[in-house]
């Protein structure tokens, strides 16, 4: 069968339903595809439920703490698994539920289940049915790298897709990665009780940030008794009884770590392979990633990649503004572009690492003059106050023009407080109108005034 739309958008992520949601309120007719799960990697395996598994992670590590804050528990505290798991998939629930519903209310808009493959410019095949549209947008995410490592083949691994399946409690679970995805896994399962080793191939964690980032998420996680191994080379792995052992190349001798499962969080690829670009003359980079303009069109006029897939951000944020850019320019009118938005992300440890714009050493390489202030948390009060002062602030502004070019805030709200911090950089504010502004007192944010009027040059 053959059916004509006005859009056709591949991929039901985070940008993918907005987009086709905001083509169908203006009473064109739109097929939204998904070969699987609505709203993608952040709903189904990704933000939301890990996010939810954190914060039961945080529940216990609460709990066993107590004492610190006067309060006794009375008891070994426990972690049920199981219930734990229907806490996270309840969550997970909800949200598809509420999508479905949403999408399911716009009466130009079809939901199609298949897997969509380009045939020609501006038409796909799904299963039998052959679907046209001028206008067509790729969101079609990613998903977990697997590398060619001598004996995964042969031995069982988990990735994060998989880890939102089990409803128990790894004896040892060996995480090789040391990135965002491996570290919030490796604190939340030391909380709920599991042995914890992360394997990096760098020469430290998070190898992106600055190195005083790294070493206190370091410190953060070995203190909380998880085994940190960076620098490692020539993986490879085996069966070792019912677990694994995972082998390498660290500080100059072969090391070897058995663990009771294993857990992937080496980077993710793109979901290309299956999509026929060919047909559409749409071109890819050398990692599969779609290529697109700053307005996010690709190689072939009528089609534009939204999300992970076109390698511009690979955060859930990421992909929603995404879809705000190609519906201001397609819909209102607007000229906005990528290259317009301000680098922000999380690390979801707890406390959480926010960061904003440009690290330190991207500062050093871009040759501007410019100064930097780094407080500790523990002059915060409320960090004092809740007895979670373990971080610092960290912000560099330009020395002439007197705005903000990147902050790193690791410690309590961070993620939040750093959202003030971003809001001035789109703003285009001197930093000066926080050093002048009156902050509530007692929160984390109060700091901010002080932390900048600290500001020396970088030398």
């Amino acid at each position: 069968m053959n059916q004509e739309f006005d859009a056709i958008v591949i991929g039901a992520g985070q940008a993918g339903p907005s987009l086709a949601a905001r083509f169908a309120q203006r009473g064109q007719r739109v097929a939204l595809i998904e070969r699987k799960h609505l709203g993608g990697t952040c709903v189904n395996d990704g933000c939301i439920p890990t996010k939810t598994l954190v914060a039961s992670a945080r529940a216990a590590h609460v709990a066993r703490t107590a004492a610190r804050y006067g309060v006794s528990i009375g008891g070994e505290v426990a972690v049920d698994m199981r219930a734990v798991k229907a806490r996270k998939d309840a969550v997970v629930a909800e949200s598809i539920t509420g999508l479905t519903t949403w999408l399911g209310g716009l009466p130009t808009l079809q939901v199609i289940r298949g897997e969509a493959r380009f045939t020609g410019p501006n038409t796909v095949r799904v299963g039998a049915d052959d679907l046209s549209a001028p206008k067509i947008f790729v969101n079609t995410g990613g998903r977990p790298s697997v590398p060619d490592w001598p004996g995964l083949r042969d031995v069982p691994y988990l990735t994060n897709t998989s880890m939102m399946a089990i409803d128990f409690l790894p004896d040892h679970l060996v995480i090789v990665g040391g990135s965002y995805i491996g570290l919030e896994f490796a604190q939340m399962y030391r909380r709920f009780g599991s042995r914890v080793t992360v394997i990096e191939a760098g020469p430290r964690l998070i190898g992106r940030e600055d190195a005083e980032v790294s070493a206190a998420v370091r410190a953060l996680l070995e203190g909380e008794g998880i085994d940190v191994h960076v620098g490692a080379a020539n993986l490879s792995m085996a069966r070792q009884g019912s677990g694994v052992r995972v082998a390498f190349d660290a500080a100059a001798s072969a090391q070897a770590i058995d663990g009771s499962h294993l857990l992937l969080a080496v980077g993710r690829v793109p979901n290309t392979a299956d999509l026929g670009l060919a047909a559409a003359g749409i071109a890819t980079d050398a990692r599969g990633f779609i290529t697109v303009d700053d307005e996010l069109r690709t190689s072939a006029p009528g089609v534009w990649a939204l999300g992970d897939v076109n390698g511009k951000g690979a955060f859930t944020h990421t992909s929603y503004n995404d879809h705000e850019i190609v519906a201001a320019n397609l819909l209102d009118g607007g000229t906005r572009r990528v290259s317009d938005r301000i680098s922000a992300y999380a690390l979801y440890t707890d406390p959480p690492l926010g960061r904003i714009g440009m690290s330190e050493a991207e500062v050093r390489q871009s040759g501007r003059a410019a100064k930097v202030a780094t407080f500790p948390m523990a002059r915060v009060g409320r960090a004092r106050e809740r007895g979670e002062t373990t971080g610092f602030m960290k912000v560099l502004v330009d020395a002439q023009t007197e705005r903000i070019l990147g902050a790193a805030l690791f410690g309590i709200e961070a993620d939040e407080v750093v959202q003030l911090l971003l809001l001035a950089m789109a703003a285009d504010l001197p930093y000066t109108r926080i050093t002048q502004t009156m902050f509530i007192h007692p929160t984390v944010s109060e700091l901010l005034p002080s932390l900048f009027a600290a500001l020396e040059p970088l030398t």
